[in-house]
């Protein structure tokens, strides 16, 4: 039997995250460079993600359509800074059923061109208004650096796409998503995100203005978790996306879009993750809970795993999400670190003595060794295991937490960036032009501007880079 160890996240960290995800059986290389299955643990964890954001979104109005997965070129070249923005990225069909294509198509990178030609037609009046849609939906963005989840060149995403009657309604819309994102990655996933304004240099292309929320993963670099855009009139205009308003005067819609990538699986991984592999997050475990029984001999066999099997059916019963690991071609120890590497939450042992006095031995995913085993009654056991998912999903998003503010620093002097972004997100005054952020990340080795947190006093200092007039703070890290 294969080892399950990985490489040492202090050792090599790019190694260990391709390690982790691989070992967890979240995912696998495609045949096709730069793609990957996702495997069935790893699908899990996806729908799960999507199960909340889904239901958040519906809870805001939105509903869930479908468009295709081609889209005319014509429609792409339509938009001049969209179109300059992912040119280097687009992956282009020139012929189909053996005959060149009167006009080329686009394996959809985003779907703001073609979501807004359908706007136009189906948008007449002010009454039309809002219009709330959201697609779930795979995209192809032609990457030269690839890792899973993290960069693919096919990945699966939900893209939110509304418009609106107002530059105000189209606003609120933006934030709105903007607090959505933040609020599942808090509260679903625990992780500890700074939302904020994107800088111009690294606002989407044809966007008026773009948010996101940036997380920082085990090794402080930053990811880039969720964009929330308000697109203007941008799109509107190109493709005239037009309604009449109460005084009867056609007007140009205000349009947003926003989105989640299956990179959030990513951030999970390197945001929790250990030496010994995944920490999931019981909300969005596929398994929140796994019982591994240990016996010896084949009467030791029958009487624990009747016990075992009473005891998952009693947690299923309480909706509690469980598995009973029946293998017995493996010892419970390589049980207990195969379930590690997976990242399940809590593993509940039961071995004779456990049943002869009505026990079983919980053990933690979230506290080191030697501080995460407890005895616990059967009796009762449901709802000491529901309590337990609360007080893990708790302590994940308090380790988090605490990391990432032990490696945020608010700087004063340009010197100071250069120091803390080695390692670590520095905060400093900036004027937000293209030309500081390409000076900052040529003298620091590549870090770049994440966002401006909107949870700022103000007021008005000298930018860090330039000594320019700066009304903002902005976050400076390197990232994914």
């Amino acid at each position: 039997m294969a080892s399950l160890g990985v490489t040492p996240r202090s050792e090599d960290y790019a190694r260990w995250y391709t390690d982790v995800v691989q070992k967890a059986d979240l995912a696998d290389y495609s045949p096709v460079r730069g793609c990957m299955i996702i495997k069935p643990y790893g699908y899990e964890l996806w729908e799960a993600i999507k199960r909340e954001l889904d239901r958040r979104f519906k809870a805001t109005g939105h509903q869930n359509a479908y468009f295709p997965l081609f889209i005319p070129m014509s429609f792409m070249e339509k938009e001049a800074e969209h179109v300059e923005g992912f040119a280097p990225h687009l992956a282009v069909v020139t012929h189909g059923g053996g005959q060149k294509l009167d006009e080329p198509l686009v394996v959809r990178p985003t779907s703001e061109t073609l979501i807004g030609h359908a706007f136009s037609k189906w948008i007449q009046s002010y009454r039309d208004l809002p219009l709330l849609i959201n697609q779930w939906a795979n995209v192809v963005r032609w990457e030269m650096r690839t890792r899973l989840f993290l960069r693919t060149t096919e990945f699966l995403w939900q893209e939110g796409h509304t418009a609106h009657a107002t530059y105000e309604d189209a606003q609120e819309e933006t934030m709105r998503m903007l607090d959505v994102y933040t609020d599942f990655a808090v509260n679903e996933a625990a992780i500890p995100v700074m939302p904020g304004r994107k800088s111009e240099k690294e606002k989407f292309a044809g966007a008026l203005a773009s948010y996101s929320i940036e997380a920082m993963m085990g090794d402080v670099k930053a990811l880039q978790a969720g964009t929330s855009h308000n697109l203007g009139q941008n799109f509107a205009k190109t493709f005239e996306i037009k309604f009449l308003d109460e005084n009867n005067e056609l007007k140009y819609c205000w349009t947003t879009s926003w989105g989640v990538s299956t990179r959030m699986i990513g951030a999970i991984v390197m945001a929790h993750g250990d030496d010994k592999g995944l920490r999931l997050p019981p909300r969005l475990a596929p398994y929140q809970a796994v019982i591994v029984p240990i016996h010896r001999t084949a009467e030791e066999r029958a009487t624990v795993l009747d016990a075992a099997e009473r005891i998952r059916a009693m947690l299923d019963d309480g909706g509690v999400r469980v598995i009973l690991d029946r293998r017995d071609d493996v010892t419970p120890g390589y049980k207990f670190n195969d379930w590690e590497m997976r990242g399940v939450p809590l593993r509940i042992e039961i071995g004779p003595r456990d049943v002869q006095n009505g026990t079983v031995v919980l053990a933690r995913r979230d506290l080191p060794a030697g501080q995460n085993k407890t005895s616990a009654s059967q009796e009762g056991l449901v709802g000491r295991v529901i309590e337990l998912m609360d007080e893990i999903q708790a302590n994940m998003l308090r380790q988090a937490t605490e990391f990432r503010d032990a490696h945020l620093h608010e700087v004063n002097s340009y010197d100071e960036l250069k120091e803390v972004v080695r390692d670590g997100w520095a905060l400093a005054w900036f004027c937000g032009r293209p030309e500081c952020e390409d000076q900052i990340k040529a003298d620091t080795g590549g870090a770049t501007s994440r966002n401006f947190p909107l949870d700022q006093e103000g007021g008005e200092a000298k930018c860090v880079a330039c000594g320019r007039p700066a009304k903002e703070k902005a976050y400076f890290a390197k990232a994914y």
